[in-house]
């Protein structure tokens, strides 16, 4: 049953970024296809994220009532019926990803706690991570052959990541999910009292959980902002529809061994002193990397800017669990960083968006992107540093810098 119940999660997770990437591989044909306003388009890459920043106390919510595994298949029935929904009528396409955001949102916050339940190993989380860029690689890698398929039309093609999703769902329904049904959330930021009668300090008066917090919504606005403009900035330089989607399929599929072994490598001290501020760095010159680089040299600027940003990925799922003192700690500053994080991540596709259309070329938009890499090396030194967040009654066990060993798969 374990294997099961591993099987269904990476099956889970593979679902709950297709719904994104199908569509920004074939960007230049949406307005078209489905008479939206470009002028629209930004606020089209913009919707599933800012779904994510609001709905994340959806999924704890359903959990407690239904229990995980029947709170996540819900999820992904809801992602089916708005994948099928935005895609076979045009005036929905843009409530319609809204609500994708929405359940992928519900169901993405849950994973974590399927894991746990099941006493998954830190492995277990990055096979999960994989499995996020594995979607992205296979939504946007796909898209343009299955219209082909369908005989040129995109409406299916973008449909028919339903069946996937309703696979998913009756995945993760037959396993039952977890073997406790029901998820304890920390609650957001109310004190707690420690174990000496202290009121521990709330999350918000702790440096570290709005460092981690501003790694987590930092790189997340860079990766939105990639993978929603990437195909369309590659057609810009000459590459066809089918070759940029391709690319941005590529960007998925080369971050794949990074955003797994970056939790590992993170648990290491020594290496997690570089990795923190230098995976900042390495995606600015990336960055910078793709926007000099001429259509032939792509393959390769493309392949490197999806290792360094998935690592960055990885490492920031590391930060929640490396920079905590124990589990409800790490259960609250999962919560503020990802809530707080995809809230500001959601500005990414849209400011990328509107400076590509206010100067009419991307050297700008590219320069701030690389900029806010600079910034994200500057959060992930704050991030290592300082004291680690600490919410709950003192342990003895903890490690007194919050350096876990995560590759011994330490939750």
């Amino acid at each position: 049953m374990t294997g099961l119940v591993l099987l269904a999660l990476v099956v889970v997770s593979v679902n709950l970024r297709p719904a994104i990437t199908t569509v920004a591989g074939v960007m230049n044909q949406v307005p078209g296809v489905f008479n939206l306003d470009p002028a629209l388009l930004p606020l089209l890459g913009t919707l599933p994220v800012l779904a994510f920043g609001i709905s994340g106390p959806i999924g704890p919510w359903l959990a407690r009532r239904y229990g995980t595994g029947r709170a996540v298949a819900l999820a992904l029935l809801v992602l089916a019926a708005a994948l099928v929904v935005r895609a076979t009528v045009p005036a929905l396409l843009l409530p319609g990803t809204f609500l994708a955001g929405m359940a992928i949102m519900t169901a993405s916050v849950l994973v974590p706690q399927i894991v746990k339940a099941n006493r998954g190993t830190g492995w277990w989380t990055g096979l999960c991570t994989m499995g996020f860029g594995l979607g992205a690689a296979l939504g946007a890698g796909l898209v343009q052959p299955l219209e082909h398929a369908f005989g040129g039309n995109l409406p299916s093609a973008l449909a028919v990541w339903a069946v996937p999703a309703l696979l998913g769902a009756f995945l993760i329904r037959r396993t039952g999910g977890s073997k406790g049904g029901a998820v304890t959330t920390s609650g957001g930021d109310a004190p707690s009292t420690t174990a000496t009668g202290k009121r521990a300090v709330p999350l918000r008066k702790q440096r570290t959980a709005w460092a981690v917090t501003a790694f987590f919504g930092l790189q997340a606005m860079l990766y939105f902002a990639i993978t929603s403009w990437l195909a369309v900035f590659l057609v810009s330089r000459g590459l066809a529809t089918a070759d940029a989607a391709a690319l941005l399929a590529w960007f998925s599929l080369a971050g794949l061994p990074a955003s797994l072994l970056a939790p590992v490598l993170a648990g290491r001290p020594a290496i997690l002193r570089i990795m923190a501020p230098g995976l900042g760095l390495a995606v600015a010159l990336a960055l910078l990397g793709v926007l000099a680089a001429p259509s032939a040299l792509q393959f390769v600027m493309v392949g490197i800017l999806g290792v360094v940003q998935s690592a960055g990925f990885g490492l920031a799922m590391a930060l929640v669990v490396i920079r905590s003192d124990g589990p409800q700690s790490a259960g609250k500053l999962s919560a503020m960083s990802q809530g707080l994080g995809f809230a500001l991540a959601s500005l990414g596709p849209l400011v990328a968006g509107l400076l590509y259309t206010w100067t009419g070329g991307w050297e700008l938009t590219f320069q701030a992107l690389a900029a806010e890499a600079v910034v994200l090396a500057g959060a992930g030194f704050l991030a290592i540093r300082g004291p680690v967040v600490n919410v709950e009654p003192s342990r003895q066990n903890s490690s007194p810098n919050g350096l876990f060993t995560l590759a011994r798969g330490g939750e």
